[in-house]
């Protein structure tokens, strides 16, 4: 039978192939030897050179297949393990020697070797893992657990930790002790920052040579698959950064891959970002559609990756995104009609083929229906990253305290939008580099009022609507810019100061995961109590959960002063529980404001036919929770002649 057959370059040339990464590329044939696939649609010739044959390029030359632009032939004497290129002789005297767009692993550069080796890939057999995780994937909801709670750990695998002299910890390395500290903290999920083959470490696998092949730096395909395992095993999901916007110009890679432009636009205005100095994808292209659709599902298929974070989507859906991009769509437009529907079909294939999987998108403007079904005409994503609110919470964050009530409009706007699409909301790795400050460092005043600060801004972020995300030191405090060289700073968890921050991290998670009033993201899940304290510095709000049984408030204050006789609608004579404080010593705090039970009465308060009265401490948010019905008590003469107490109707989302 014929390696490729007439269905699979049907496939591929209308760009609905979703399982390339099996025909094309490296393949080990049982008994012996190796069926090399590559598309090059403008090579003259091709062949595969290697360390099995002295890196001749007249020694193995593959046979075109037709007029398909695919080639493909058997090489007898290459094996698993053999490092290899593949030659590409083009039109006008191109000659260059590629890396195999599927290779499964590729080898380190090899400065003092072969000019031909080098980043070479590698012939590789990804079967044989033993998987341990078959309960985790039977037990995986996707679509049908958006009510769930999701808590997520953003992780660079290479800065994570590191061994005394400065080495990152390999895939295998990093697997126990990092499930049990996102495991014993409280994150539901990991999500990696791209593992894809990478030239430029300092890229952190945004810019991409091999889409199919995990990193060499952290190890072996198969210790990507322990890591991932022992993960899952430890109750554990993970995503996976997917970069579909753009990829490296590193001249082995997919640039010019047979002498004219093949994965990149032929139009020039379209071909680069040069904010990031990378090519584009061209999505016109039905085998470029076909090789990221494959790619998509075989890090579901391979490495049992629960989701896929999609970088960078606003600069695939906008053909002006970048500064030099402004040739119009077909129909006069802005909007990237291909990149849009490559987008669609790659939801729609996750989810009819892993229909528990999950997808985010990374956009960061208002293009709509990110979240919304494909079938509804949006781009089916099941999550949003909700890039507003990161924004508008650390400008609010960031003010001195006196300069908060011109900016206050920063913390209640993101409200007005809360519901528009299922967000995620991050502290994302976007925000701790580039010169920027690490988030406790974005926080004003001394370090207490910083610890304070950061400990006020994680409440909020439990308390908001959304699913959470936090980039890796941010949970204790992380005192330096995040630097991919340098581990993080664990020698901060023996302060005081970062172990409140860090114990204070861990119990927000443990709340937010155990209490159902936070799973609710829904409108009818949250209203606000106090949104226009302007000058006094202070905000409420309620969550319920599904079932409208059980309520937390959240009450804040954003001054360094406290607040006495805060008066938080509540349901009438009803116990209320401070299950958590900001200002807690265990957290580092001052140890003031209101901790214990307290009762409501029934005094109106903020639309609610009864009322809790609580004091706030200084920059701290305090968490209570409604446990049941008060004991009967004595009331005054005022309580008793208050109409029997009820609980209308109300706007739940109204902000001022």
């Amino acid at each position: 039978m014929a390696w490729l057959s007439d269905t699979d370059l049907f496939l591929w040339n209308t760009g609905q192939s979703r399982r390339a990464y099996r025909r094309f590329g490296a393949h080990p044939i049982p008994g012996g030897g190796v069926q090399f696939t590559v598309w090059a649609p403008n090579a003259r010739s091709i062949s595969i050179v290697g360390d099995w044959n002295g890196w001749n390029p007249d020694a193995d030359p593959l046979t075109a297949v037709g007029d398909s632009g695919v080639w493909t032939g058997y090489v007898a004497a290459a094996e698993v393990g053999n490092a290899y290129k593949i030659r590409v002789n083009g039109h006008h005297g191109f000659r260059m020697d590629k890396t195999d767009p599927f290779a499964f692993r590729m080898e380190a550069p090899h400065p003092d070797g072969h000019p031909l080796a080098g980043l070479s890939s590698i012939v590789t057999d990804l079967s044989g893992y033993d998987w341990g995780d078959a309960d985790w994937m039977a037990q995986r909801k996707g679509p049908s657990g958006t009510n769930d709670p999701m808590a997520i750990y953003e992780v660079h695998l290479g800065s994570w930790r590191r061994h005394y002299d400065g080495r990152p910890y390999t895939y295998r390395e990093l697997a126990e002790p990092l499930a049990d500290y996102a495991a014993e903290m409280g994150f539901t999920h990991i999500e990696l920052l791209p593992v894809n083959e990478h030239p430029y470490y300092g890229s952190w696998g945004y810019q991409a040579v091999g889409y199919y092949a995990a990193t060499y730096r952290y190890g072996s395909p198969q210790d990507l698959m322990f890591l991932i395992d022992t993960l899952h095993r430890r109750g554990l999901g993970v995503i996976l950064d997917w970069v579909p916007a753009h990829f490296a110009m590193d001249p082995q890679g997919l640039g010019f891959f047979d002498g004219a432009p093949l994965y990149e636009p032929t139009d020039p205005l379209m071909r680069t970002h040069p904010d990031w100095g990378t090519y584009t994808f061209d999505y016109e292209k039905p085998g470029v559609r076909s090789f990221l659709l494959s790619n998509a599902l075989f890090w579901l298929d391979v490495f049992h990756i629960d989701g896929l974070r999609v970088d960078a989507v606003a600069s695939m859906v906008y053909r002006n995104y970048s500064r030099n991009r402004f040739t119009p769509n077909r129909f006069g437009g802005t909007d990237h009609l291909e990149a849009i529907s490559l987008l669609q079909e790659v939801n729609t294939a996750v989810f009819e083929e892993y229909p528990e999987a999950i997808t985010a998108a990374e956009e960061s403007t208002a293009f709509p229906g990110v979240s919304r079904p494909v079938y509804e005409g949006g781009l089916g994503f099941l999550y949003k990253w909700n890039m507003g609110w990161m924004h508008d919470t650390l400008e609010f964050w960031g003010k001195d305290p006196v300069y908060r009530p011109w900016h206050h409009h920063a913390l209640t706007f993101p409200l007005h939008y809360a519901f528009s699409e299922r967000f995620i909301l991050p502290l994302s790795h976007d925000e701790v580099v580039h010169l920027k400050k690490p988030l406790l460092y974005k926080m004003p005043g001394d370090a207490w009022r910083q610890a304070a600060n950061l400990r006020l801004l994680f409440g909020h972020q439990i308390g908001h609507p959304g699913k959470k995300l936090v980039f890796m030191g941010g949970e204790f405090g992380q005192t330096t810019e995040w630097n991919h060289d340098r581990e993080l700073d664990w020698p901060l968890l023996a302060e005081p100061l970062h172990q409140g921050i860090h114990r204070w991290t861990t119990d927000l998670l443990h709340l937010y995961r155990s209490h159902p009033a936070l799973h609710d993201d829904t409108p009818d899940g949250f209203q606000w109590l106090v949104a226009d304290d302007v000058h006094g510095g202070t905000a409420a709000y309620v969550r319920e959960s599904a079932d409208r049984t059980k309520r937390l408030i959240f009450a804040f204050n954003f001054t360094p002063v406290p607040r006495e006789n805060v008066r938080l609608g509540a349901l009438p004579e009803r116990r209320y529980r401070v299950v958590l404080s900001s200002d807690d010593l265990r957290y580092g705090g001052s140890g003031t404001g209101t901790f214990g039970e307290t009762t409501s009465h029934p005094v109106p308060g903020q639309h609610w036919p009864g009322s809790v009265v609580v004091m706030l401490p200084p920059l701290g948010v305090i968490v209570l929770e409604e446990v049941e019905d008060a004991p009967p008590a004595e009331t005054n003469a005022a309580a008793a002649a208050l109409p029997a107490p009820t609980k209308p109707k109300r706007s739940r989302t109204k902000t001022p």
